[in-house]
C-alpha cells in the first residue's frame, strides 16, 4: 500500500500532466472552496454516456497512460 504523501505526489504529477501546473492547482483550490461530494459525482459524470463511447474513452485513457 502506498503512503498519503506519495498518493498526492502521484495526483499532483498526473493532475498537472493532464491540465497543466496552474490549472491543475486551480482545479484544487476549487476542489477545496466549495462542498464537493467526489461519490456523487463520479456517479453522475458518465450518466447517459453510451457503453461504447465509455469504452473508447477508458482504451483511449489507458493506451495513453501506457506510452509515456
Amino acid at each position: 500500500m502506498r503512503s498519503d504523501t506519495a498518493i498526492k505526489n502521484e495526483g499532483m504529477r498526473v493532475l498537472a500532466k493532464s491540465l497543466g501546473p496552474v490549472d491543475a492547482e486551480r482545479f484544487i483550490v476549487l476542489l477545496r472552496r466549495e462542498p464537493f461530494d467526489y461519490t456523487e459525482w463520479r456517479q453522475d459524470l458518465y450518466k447517459g454516456m453510451p457503453l461504447d463511447e465509455f469504452l473508447k474513452k477508458a482504451t483511449a485513457h489507458r493506451d495513453m497512460m501506457t506510452h509515456e
